[in-house]
């Protein structure tokens, strides 16, 4: 072996081995001192470095570059580059002709050259640089190649890319029907890796599967985090026949298909979510309307009721209304709100309701006293709740220019609105007074208006005036502006404008009471 040649580590035999003097270099000793002196730079760099040298480009590399070309190793040494990458000669032939012609030194990126190094034409990825080797008479005598290979790089990243973009796409996704409407156009985006793929009802238990066909390797993948689980989904797809079957790519369809799988397992949960939030949300909404009796009317006034369970189940349970005839003829009407929503809000809006109606009627004292004995009860029975309650009572005095009072007490409720004859609308407001069921000593007070004829009176819950991010107040003098002008209105009439017109898109209960006076 030549002694130029000692630097080669194991390449030391295969140097040996060639008959330089049968190549179109020639023997070692003709050499160009270029030659020489490139071939010991690229000898003791452990950079992969090769040389192509002469007009046949003529291949001379070191320890470091012979895995890049594998199966090609060792016959290449000494081997014109054409004969060795005939099947990436198109992509690298002008590259190396243009820098020996004199153009300047080339820089390519993760260039992607199918070789033929492995037994298969395989997909692979390269940043490399030809730089021109100019001998002593200022002509180039070769070619310098610098090269990394980047495939396990770029298909790292090309394949994280796609998992990336598949979980973003099923994030949102609530019906398993649309994880595969979304899943697909991703997995047929990425034709290298997934080449032909599709999802289909699973025949295989297994975790990931690979079998050889006609087709070429095939990788199945159950989409189910149980076994053998009947309806269960499999992804398959063939592999590329231009990558190694290795355990990166395995690993790659198995991300895929769990990814896959934890969406569809997201959309079953949230569809029997929504299927139980359903039922209890009709529940709740069907305990309350049966707990909601008509109105109770008399030849004095007119009163209609409307509720509107929330939009959302988790809104949906604690407003109520009631209107009844105590012994003396005296309409009481209630609007009410119990803390929490659901249906044991519900239910225990059904337990103050009727409280609060046998006090009323057993006790038949003005609105304070039967608030306060209605505190007193909620308490010693333990109802664990809190409840804001507006009760008013309206009595007919014949006789009189004005025959109509109206006398109320406010448990911490928005305050009513009185709508007058005139058109005009304000907001009866008073003192906010404590809520029941706090266990706390409460001052509770009456209040008195007189009512003309043709009056209405509005009572409500919060869910017809407020809205997130906005003052209550903004809420109840946008309420008074949708009541002005429109006493020509029956009190049926009333409600459903009030209803039609609120801003808050019914994300919370509404309960709307109106009251008019006269016929």
């Amino acid at each position: 072996m030549h002694q130029l040649f000692e630097a080669a580590g194991s390449l030391r035999e295969a140097y040996a081995k060639v008959d330089w003097a049968g190549t179109p270099l020639g023997p070692v000793a003709s050499w160009s001192p270029a030659l020489r002196g490139a071939v010991e730079l690229a000898l003791r760099t452990r950079f992969p470095v090769t040389l192509f040298w002469g007009p046949q480009f003529v291949m001379v590399y070191n320890e470091a570059y012979a895995p890049m070309i594998a199966d090609k190793h060792p016959d290449a040494l000494g081997t014109p580059a054409e004969v060795v990458f005939a099947e990436i000669w198109g992509d690298i032939g002008p590259m190396l002709e243009q820098v020996r012609a004199g153009g300047d030194a080339t820089w390519v990126e993760d260039f992607r050259l199918d070789m033929l190094r492995h037994g298969f034409l395989e997909e692979c990825y390269f940043t490399f640089s030809y730089s021109p080797v100019v001998g002593d008479d200022g002509l180039v005598e070769g070619v310098v190649d610098i090269a990394f290979e980047t495939t396990t790089q770029v298909l790292l990243r090309r394949r994280l890319q796609l998992l990336n973009t598949l979980q973003d796409r099923l994030a949102a996704v609530h019906h398993r029907g649309e994880v595969l409407q979304r899943a697909m156009p991703v997995l047929h985006a990425d034709p290298h890796d997934l080449p032909d793929v599709e999802i289909a009802a699973a025949d295989d238990p297994g975790d990931v599967v690979v079998r050889e066909t006609a087709a070429g390797k095939v990788a199945t993948v159950r989409l189910s985090a149980r076994r053998y689980a009947s309806g269960d989904l499999m992804l398959r797809t063939t592999l590329s026949p231009r990558l190694v079957a290795d355990d990166a790519y395995l690993i790659f369809v198995r991300l895929v298909g769990a990814t896959i799988t934890q969406a569809l397992d997201r959309a079953r949960l949230r569809e029997t979510e929504r299927r139980v939030a359903a039922i209890e949300r009709e529940m709740s909404a069907t305990l309350q309307r049966s707990l909601l009796t008509p109105p109770a009317g008399t030849e004095h006034y007119q009163i209609a009721a409307r509720y509107l369970p929330a939009l959302e189940h988790a809104r949906v349970g604690g407003d109520w209304y009631d209107s009844f005839l105590l012994p003396d003829g005296t309409l009481t009407v209630v609007v009410g709100d119990i803390t929490g929503h659901d249906r044991y809000a519900a239910a225990t809006m059904a337990q103050v309701r009727s409280i609060l109606r046998g006090i009323a009627y057993t006790l038949l004292g003005p609105p304070s006293r039967i608030l306060t004995a209605t505190d007193e009860a909620m308490s010693g029975l333990g109802l664990d709740t809190f409840a804001t309650v507006i009760l008013a009572q309206v009595s007919a005095e014949p006789g009189t220019p004005a025959p109509y009072t109206l006398r109320w007490s406010n448990a911490g409720h928005p305050p009513p609105i009185l709508l007058a004859p005139d058109g005009h609308a304000r907001l009866l407001r008073h003192p906010p007074e404590l809520l029941l069921g706090t266990g706390l000593p409460a001052t509770r007070s009456d209040h008195t208006v007189t009512l003309a004829p043709g009056s209405h009176v509005a009572l409500y819950t919060d869910g017809l005036i407020e809205l997130p991010g906005e003052p209550l107040d903004d809420g109840l003098d946008g309420l008074a502006e949708l009541l002005t002008d429109r006493q020509d209105l029956t009190a049926d009439q009333l409600c459903d404008h009030l209803l039609a017109t609120s801003r808050t898109g019914n994300a919370d209960d509404i309960v709307v009471t109106v009251l008019r006076t006269g016929r």
